[in-house]
């Protein structure tokens, strides 16, 4: 790609066949020549982090993985980066949109889902703070995530204090009456903003320990499982 590097590789997802994933090649990678991703505040050394394959994400997948799928249920994941819990949900028969706003992600999406075999799946720009304009999103005026949801996700988005109040506005915006939330988080310690917003939004949170040790090459995780439950 003109720019930047990428490459492929297979990632292991507990619980179903791995995925076919092309990523940037390390966080040294950007290219904004027209200015899309500094209009949208994404800073250069920002600009590689939706390409890259996470540990939370695959935690986030795996999780996905082992859901029991209900009829009609709506799942959008927020920040997706590259999709890895999305391209799963997506190949097990759910009904997943998959949302971030760097100008990339859904050009990395579409080429990953064509490496998978997959059809093609929706896809919106997921601009927290606001609505995006056509002008500074770089896309159609209808492009932008709408509707309300009946299963939240997402992984390692609560890396500022502050963005757990935009994002926990962002979910009340889309959140179902009656909904769940999964945010996957590896102990950064910006939870609790986060968890004030979404109480008083009416939801209730349970945690979960994610630690696993190193095994076949893979670094050890530590993290948890944030679930937020409301009821109708």
């Amino acid at each position: 790609m003109p720019g930047y590097h990428t490459k492929q590789q297979n990632i292991a997802i507990a619980g179903v066949a791995d995925l076919v994933i092309r990523s940037l090649r390390d966080r040294q990678q950007f290219s904004d020549p027209q200015g899309q991703a500094r209009r949208l505040g994404i800073s250069s050394a920002a600009w590689p982090i939706f390409g890259l394959p996470w540990p939370s994400g695959r935690q986030l997948a795996a999780r996905l993985a082992a859901r029991v799928l209900r009829p009609g249920e709506r799942i959008l994941e927020m920040g997706c980066g590259l999709a890895l819990a999305s391209l799963v949900g997506h190949r097990r028969g759910a009904a997943v949109t998959a949302s971030d706003m760097h100008p990339l992600a859904a050009r990395f999406l579409a080429d990953n889902l064509r490496l998978n075999a997959l059809p093609p799946m929706r896809y919106r720009h997921g601009e927290w703070a606001h609505e995006p304009l056509a002008s500074t999103a770089g896309t159609r005026p209808n492009s932008a995530v709408r509707g309300r949801y009946d299963l939240l996700i997402a992984s390692d988005v609560l890396y500022e204090r502050e963005s757990g109040v935009v994002l926990a506005a962002f979910i009340g915006r889309h959140a179902a009456p009656e909904a769940e939330v999964w945010i996957v988080d590896p102990d950064r310690g910006n939870r609790p903003p986060f968890n004030r917003a979404m109480a008083a939004l009416g939801f209730v949170l349970s945690e979960e320990r994610l630690d696993a040790p190193a095994s076949g090459g893979e670094a050890a995780y530590k993290g948890r499982l944030l679930t937020y439950h409301r009821a109708s």
